[in-house]
């Protein structure tokens, strides 16, 4: 199999994320986002928000990150963020995909991307931080939008929230503290996100 072979069938392979649903509602509150609708708004979000980066930071390499970081799904599945057994799962589960799916693009390719999927999951560069905050963040808007739609579906608590973003703030501090005041706190006050 030639070069160009290989990376059409990685991009045929990766179509398969548009099928991968996420837990996350649109901002209608219309139906769950997939995968592809999610890395692609994670993009936008790099290209408009950088400017807030804690640091200096390669827009491009945060876009080829968010544009990756959930390719491993197509074999993994979605591990919806506060499911505990899943999440104790995910990073075998994952690491097992990743050798699969990348492994089907030439091995320069190959080995690029992987290390760029290993930098956000290890979120160990200024980069990845920002990937993260940023992925950390849009379903945080999303459930704002949506009245809260996943959160009131999942029973999800405030304590449950500001666990898993306890390090949202590494690439951000400024859209850490946008997202307090504009998505948590709002939703504390109504109701939607209880503290116990």
């Amino acid at each position: 199999m030639d070069r160009m072979d290989r990376q059409f069938n990685f991009l045929r392979e990766t179509d398969g994320l548009k099928q991968i649903v996420r837990q996350s509602y649109l901002a209608d509150g219309s139906r769950k986002e997939n995968d592809a609708e999610h890395s692609w708004h994670l993009a936008i979000m790099a290209v408009l928000l950088s400017e807030y980066a804690d640091k200096d930071i390669d827009v491009l390499r945060v876009i080829t990150m968010v544009l990756i970081h959930d390719i491993v799904e197509l074999d993994a599945g979605d591990t919806y963020a506060y499911d505990t057994a899943g999440n104790a799962t995910k990073r075998e589960r994952e690491v097992k995909a990743a050798d699969r799916i990348f492994n089907m693009l030439p091995k320069d390719q190959a080995a690029y991307l992987r290390d760029i999927w290993e930098e956000f999951e290890a979120c160990s560069t200024k980069e990845a931080a920002f990937a993260n905050t940023l992925d950390k963040l849009q379903p945080l808007m999303l459930n704002d939008a949506s009245c809260g739609k996943s959160w009131k579906e999942h029973g999800v608590k405030l304590p449950q929230v500001l666990n898993r973003n306890k390090n949202t703030a590494e690439g951000s501090e400024e859209l850490w503290q946008y997202a307090m005041k504009n998505f948590i706190e709002p939703n504390v006050k109504n109701g939607i996100l209880k503290e116990h």
